[in-house]
């Protein structure tokens, strides 16, 4: 695998937010759902995801940095250095067991150093080359779908995954459409008996037949009649937590927006909440009404006025 740092496109000072930054950015552009026809999407969302599973870890970061583990994770050959502790010089009897080497292709050039061994020593070169398959397992992802409400309240939802395992999973109050959920170890088994991978769990939030989440904001498109529209009105309409009275202004155009402070999604942690924005859309009457289209003839004739003016 390529280096990391130049997968996630952060310098090697860069910070555990920076890196955090780059991580999401790149897994919401290729993430599989988002590019359905794209192969390689899913190619650079596993290569982002191995990345970020390497610098976006602290004890692994400073391992990769030292040269202890390559990009996969994977121990690195180090060498001859610990030899004395193999060869009789550590503790007694000498041994193998000291040493573990990186069994992705070995050194440069197609060197396997373990094979050397093998015909030195057996049987433990053997058992080094085992513990050295020891690879955390693979990431897997899956989805959710929850009602609106249940992503502005907070839920808990069955999701099965590819292992074929079905969890529990808890939802938190106030997620977002598209936002993912880290099971960890709950992907593929690891290597003989290494940690297994991660579950990456998007939540998809179903369309709501009034309200449409914007970001932290709500939408809601609001009906009124011609007469509220003129004479202006108080009526309730519906939020999130309930019904509120509203004040409509006389002369309100089908089209116009009022905005109802904090009334859209709840606050979070570091998020405020958002607002209500309510577009008002006027409703002519389901059955024909003949005063109401005298009195329109009325006006037409003795006030008119062009609204498109200027456009034409």
């Amino acid at each position: 695998m390529r280096d990391p740092y130049t997968i996630l496109g952060v310098a090697k000072t860069a910070t555990a937010d920076q890196i955090k930054k780059a991580y999401r950015t790149l897994a919401k552009k290729y993430h599989p759902d988002q590019n359905p026809n794209d192969p390689r999407a899913k190619e650079k969302f596993a290569e982002a995801n191995a990345a970020y599973e390497i610098i976006g870890d602290d004890k692994k970061r400073a391992q990769f940095d030292r040269g202890e583990i390559d990009a996969e994770g994977k121990p690195r050959f180090q060498g001859f250095e610990g030899a004395g502790a193999g060869f009789g010089g550590g503790r007694p009897g000498g041994g193998f067991e000291n040493f573990e080497f990186n069994m992705g292709g070995g050194r440069p050039g197609g060197f396997d150093p373990s094979d050397i061994f093998a015909d030195l020593f057996g049987g433990k070169a053997r058992g080094a080359r085992s513990r050295a398959q020891h690879y955390k397992g693979d990431d897997v992802t899956s989805s959710v779908t929850i009602s609106m409400q249940d992503a502005i309240k907070g839920t808990r939802a069955k999701v099965t995954l590819p292992t074929g395992r079905t969890l529990e999973v808890t939802i938190p109050e106030g997620v977002e459409d598209g936002k993912q959920i880290r099971l960890k170890g709950q992907g593929m088994p690891g290597k003989a008996g290494a940690e297994a991978g991660d579950a990456l769990v998007t939540v998809k939030v179903n369309k709501h037949p009034f309200f449409k989440i914007e970001g932290r904001d709500v939408r809601l498109e609001l009906p009124i009649t011609i007469y509220e529209a003129v004479l202006g009105a108080k009526i309730h309409i519906p939020t999130l937590d309930g019904a509120v009275e509203m004040s409509i202004p006389p002369h309100s155009n089908s089209g116009r927006t009022m905005r109802l402070r904090g009334k859209g999604l709840p606050a979070r942690t570091g998020l405020a909440a958002g607002d209500l924005l309510v577009n008002l859309r006027i409703v002519m009457p389901d059955t024909p009404d003949h005063d109401l289209e005298n009195d329109m003839r009325r006006v037409r004739a003795e006030k008119p006025y062009d609204p498109r003016k200027g456009m034409i």
